[in-house]
């Protein structure tokens, strides 16, 4: 029963430099957040400025009454505001995130300095038992045993950041999804079948689209996070710091003037090239859970031999 406990203990404190990892990861994403929602608070107050002045008395709006184009011009500035304010609502919504994730792992990490203390006090007592019995091999016993607990609290890490990758792509197909439904509708549209029954149901999917890759955002987040604490190779590590900016690449996309089906389908493709990332990154977790798999199980065969033989 004791060494149960001891193996227990050990595979907690075995978590302690992988949350470290993840903690570090959700400071650095707390202060690209925090100056992607200051910048992007300037850009929204701006936006509406403009659209107020159209709106009110001004110069401006004195002359495209003048040359007949304020409602054009006045559209446009609304899509510019409303654009600008999705970007702000999901950067706020993000950081508000990465601010509740911080707070998690910070008690984990309390959690776990508790079983580091109970852990030192077990593994003392262990080893006085062993040394009393006369046996001699006591520390090696230890040593294999940590390097299990080790690599028990990797696979499981991996396991948490495969979890996080296929709910992001499940999110990215279905955004796909409904952008291919948008697109038939432009292209309906195009071909001379349009009114307004068409164009609420390509706004529709649209709509739909913009609230799923705000949830893809989020995911994405928790992926990377997940993955701080995993090596993988620098070339796939580069390309997943992009993910903290997927959403600002999809909006700048399709909202430049998402009535057009050259943006929907530039839209499309952004999604897909994330998809595209994530599922290389979920091969290669994959192909690290089987590597960790196996070095468990040649440890645990290690181990068995070597007290057998003690």
């Amino acid at each position: 029963m004791m060494h149960d406990d001891l193996f227990a203990l050990q595979q907690k404190v075995a978590q302690k430099p992988l949350l470290e990892s993840k903690l570090y990861e959700l400071h650095t994403q707390r202060r690209q957040y925090d100056n992607q929602v200051i910048s992007l608070r300037v850009a929204f107050r701006k936006e509406q400025e403009d659209v107020e002045k159209l709106e009110g008395r001004s110069l401006a709006n004195y002359f495209y009454q003048v040359i007949g184009k304020l409602d054009d011009k006045l559209d446009q500035e609304r899509k510019e505001a409303y654009a600008a304010r999705v970007k702000l609502d999901a950067a706020e919504r993000e950081l508000a995130g990465v601010e509740s994730d911080i707070k998690e792992i910070q008690e984990q990490i309390t959690d776990v300095l508790v079983a580091e203390a109970r852990y030192k006090d077990a593994l003392e007592l262990k080893r006085r038992q062993l040394k009393d019995s006369g046996t001699q091999v006591a520390d090696q016993i230890l040593s294999m045993e940590e390097k299990i607990a080790a690599l028990q609290a990797q696979k499981q890490e991996i396991r948490e950041a495969i979890s996080a990758g296929y709910s992001a792509r499940s999110t990215a197909d279905r955004i796909l999804s409904e952008l291919e439904d948008a697109d038939g509708w432009n292209t309906w549209d195009i071909l001379g079948g349009g009114g307004i029954i068409t164009h609420m149901a390509k706004h529709s999917h649209l709509d739909e689209a913009q609230d799923l890759v705000q949830e893809l955002q989020s995911q994405l987040r928790r992926f990377k996070t997940e993955l701080a604490d995993i090596q993988i190779s620098a070339n796939m590590q580069v390309n997943i710091d992009g993910f903290l900016r997927f959403a600002d690449y999809f909006f700048d996309g399709l909202f430049a003037d998402w009535a057009v089906g050259d943006k929907i389908s530039q839209s499309m493709n952004s999604v897909s090239s994330t998809k595209s990332q994530i599922s290389r990154t979920l091969d290669k977790l994959n192909e690290m859970e089987k590597v960790a798999d196996r070095g468990i199980a040649s440890l645990n065969q290690q181990l068995h031999e070597f007290i057998v033989q003690a």
